[in-house]
């Protein structure tokens, strides 16, 4: 099991690199330093000296991988690449453009994001599969039937319909909660309350119905037969056994998912005002704000390979039947 750890942890070093070096070419690819100077600078009619003197101040000023007027080793020191993106796999974010300090932003930004992920994550775990469960329990019966219409109506609907019904309702109508905004100790509460109702409730429909395929083809496998002939009671069946053995395929999106809860929600926070991380990462791209943009991804990256490699350890832990040589 180390073994089979640390050769993915080699892996993941070589798809950070991959995932590093491709985001570089991608944004230099649609934006050069002078894009980027007269965005930041703000208008079109800017003189070049001032443009120049944004690149300098920035270090934008430098050949984007191979500088061929420095000597020695300082043809690959001395450019853009290796003084802004190759910090990253040390974990070093450097400053944006406008001259924040990246790391001691995703500090701060990450606890609003946490504050709403968590308990998204856990109610809408917690709701989908019990309401999975009933709909499997109550199987070929009318409520079975109008609870799949449902998953299928809350599917289909955009979560942006939620989000903007959520406030017209809650905040406009029946006024119990603010709009927007976010406040730290207990006053969170208030502001979270509708964010997280609304993600509850737009996951509900392709969970619920993704987990009541993964019970359905359990209960009609052969130890469930043998476990109802044993005289267990439908509840202990599926509660014990159908849920079980129905873990693997469940812990493979909720247990990779867990690490990229830093991330935030890109939508939902900019939408309720939460100063998370996924605003964070909004406000950067429409600032064309490379340092932080190139942070972001790699940050999402980094987060994504420690899932996987904990969802791959949490399956011995659920089947002990798995192993990896």
């Amino acid at each position: 099991m180390i073994a089979y750890i640390i050769r993915r942890l080699l892996y993941g070093v070589l798809i950070l690199i991959g995932v590093n070096l491709f985001t570089f070419v991608l944004f230099f690819a649609v934006n050069t330093p002078d894009d980027m100077a007269r965005l930041s600078i703000g208008g079109q009619r800017i003189s070049q000296d001032a443009i120049e003197k944004w690149k300098v101040e920035r270090g934008y000023d430098k050949p984007l991988f191979y500088n061929a007027t420095a000597p020695g080793a300082r043809k690959v020191t001395d450019t853009i690449f290796y003084q802004r993106s190759v910090p990253l796999l040390t974990l070093d974010f450097g400053l944006s453009d406008n001259g924040r300090d990246i790391g001691r932003e995703i500090n701060t930004r990450m606890w609003p994001s946490l504050s709403l992920a968590l308990p998204t994550f856990i109610l809408g775990l917690y709701v989908s599969i019990a309401f999975a469960l009933m709909l499997v329990f109550f199987r070929a019966t009318r409520l079975d039937f109008w609870g799949v219409v449902l998953c299928v109506v809350l599917l289909s609907i955009s979560g942006l319909f939620y989000i903007i019904a959520g406030q017209w309702v809650f905040a406009k109508g029946l006024r119990l909660v603010p709009y927007s905004g976010y406040a730290g100790g207990l006053d969170m509460i208030k502001f979270l309350a509708l964010p997280v109702l609304v993600a509850v409730i737009s996951r509900l429909g392709p969970e619920a119905r993704f987990y009541r395929t993964l019970f359905l083809e359990e209960i009609s496998k052969d130890y469930v037969r043998t476990a109802r002939a044993k005289g267990l009671t439908e509840n202990v069946v599926l509660f014990r056994h159908v849920l079980r053995n129905a873990m693997l395929p469940i812990l493979t999106g909720t247990v990779s998912a867990i690490p990229l809860l830093f991330m935030g929600s890109l939508i939902a926070e900019s939408f309720f005002g939460i100063p998370g991380l996924g605003s964070y990462t909004i406000d950067a791209i429409n600032a064309q704000d490379f340092s932080i943009v190139r942070a972001m991804v790699f940050l999402g990256s980094v987060l994504y390979i420690i899932g996987l490699i904990l969802a791959d350890i949490s399956y011995t832990l659920a089947d002990p039947r798995v192993r990896f040589e």
